[in-house]
């Protein structure tokens, strides 16, 4: 089953503009499944992207500053708490994330506590989203797909609990690890799940990036991500961060 194929994770729109937003939607992934320059299987092998190596070059200073976020592991907000659509794959507070960068929307705060890595992102083509994806000991996230396949994931393992074999990924039905310091990349446009079934805690840096496709389905894809970032509930999930930061950094400014 291709990743065109799948349900998607919202329901579907009963109103006629939702009806033709989905519709137009559909057509794109059908032309981006026919013009992407690195074809359309669940996991990429790291050779595909020539800026991979000097991504993970700089894993482990990233690693130690996710490893400075972790003491506040109570105070970081869930996924759900952010981006509220994702309440139907998860509504436990198991799921933690550190938001750098949300559909193009830079998030300052963290970005600053974070120079390291902001810099490794700003070498990655076509950054769109990215933040420390926090799984506690124990978190399941059920299977589901991605809302469009004109983004692919990059998971750059930074701390991976053991056993390996209990902490994984699974995509249109193949398994995968995680390893530390290593780019793990795949079309979340597949259904895919994940497990930690281990007793330690779990952390990626998880981006999201422009599929490379020919033109000119390249500006095409360009152009939906970016309206996307106009969304109500892209600025919903703006705001939400935003007053989370203001709490987070506002009580750690206050003498």
């Amino acid at each position: 089953m291709s990743a065109t194929d799948q349900i998607r994770p919202f329901n579907q729109p009963t109103s006629l503009l939702g009806k033709l937003i989905f519709a137009f939607l559909a057509w794109t992934e059908r032309r981006i499944a026919a013009n992407s320059k690195v074809g359309m299987p669940p996991y990429f092998e790291r050779s595909t992207f020539a800026w991979i190596p000097e991504v993970e070059a700089g894993w482990q200073a990233v690693r130690d500053e996710a490893r400075a976020v972790l003491p506040y592991f109570n105070e970081l907000p869930n996924f759900q708490d952010i981006s509220e659509e994702v309440a139907y794959i998860t509504r436990d507070d198991q799921w933690k994330t550190f938001m750098l960068m949300g559909y193009g929307l830079r998030m300052q705060d963290n970005l600053s506590t974070c120079p390291a890595t902001d810099a490794l992102l700003r070498k990655i083509p076509g950054v769109r989203t990215a933040f420390f994806s926090i799984l506690a000991p124990g978190k399941r996230i059920p299977e589901h797909r991605g809302p469009y396949n004109g983004v692919l994931r990059l998971h750059l393992g930074l701390i991976v609990p053991e056993p390996a074999e209990r902490c994984w990924i699974k995509v249109d039905g193949q398994q995968a690890h995680w390893r530390e310091g290593e780019a793990l990349l795949f079309d979340d446009a597949y259904r895919h799940e994940v497990h930690n079934d281990t007793d330690g805690v779990r952390v990626v840096l998880f981006v999201d990036f422009l599929r490379p496709c020919r033109w000119p389905v390249s500006w095409l894809n360009a152009l939906v991500v970016y309206a996307a970032s106009l969304s109500p509930m892209l600025r919903t999930a703006k705001r939400n961060h935003e007053r989370w930061s203001k709490r987070f950094y506002g009580a750690r400014r206050t003498p």
